[in-house]
């Protein structure tokens, strides 16, 4: 009986030896989630070939594929944000070796899980930054042809409960 208990033991240790840490604890792919200010702004994200791999409306959570597939091939993202009236905003997603492919190899999986199995399955990599808030920002005025306007009034000829949400841009 102990040297079935024996096999078996050894047998599990070797094929853990086979494998890395990151593909044993770690998923392929990883949650991203977008929002805004003002909400049900447009959401695209390109990867970084230049590939659309994603178009929405905020909120949204977008599942992401951390590795191109090729060996040591971390993906990295361009998210654009954006609502007609109102600035957009680009965000970089990148990819990075994550705790369980540097410390997890360094202490179970061993050069096997290192150099080969983490590599190749993708699941070594974290994308950062998993959560995106953009602040699109106040509103830009709009003329009829679709270029930016400035309104210029003299202070009396604005109505009194307008007047709180003025700014001062300069005085002569």
């Amino acid at each position: 009986m102990k040297v079935k208990t024996l096999i078996a033991a050894t047998s599990a240790a070797g094929l853990l030896s086979l494998t890395g840490c990151a593909s044993i604890v770690g998923d392929k792919e990883q949650s991203v989630t977008i929002d805004s200010t003002p909400s049900n702004a447009d959401v695209v994200i390109m990867d970084e070939r230049s590939s659309e791999v994603f178009e929405g409306e905020t909120p949204t959570t977008v599942t992401l594929k951390k590795s191109d597939g090729s060996y040591f091939g971390g993906k990295d993202y361009s998210v654009t944000v954006s609502k007609e009236g109102y600035k957009s905003r680009t965000v970089a997603i990148s990819s990075t070796p994550n705790g369980w492919y540097v410390g997890g190899n360094l202490l179970f999986g061993g050069l096997i899980g290192w150099l080969i199995v983490d590599p190749l399955t993708g699941a070594m990599y974290s994308l950062s930054p998993d959560e995106i808030s953009a602040d699109l920002g106040d509103s830009v005025a709009k003329a009829e042809d679709g270029s930016q306007a400035l309104n210029v009034a003299l202070v009396q000829d604005v109505p009194q409960e307008v007047r709180s949400d003025m700014k001062l841009v300069g005085q002569l």
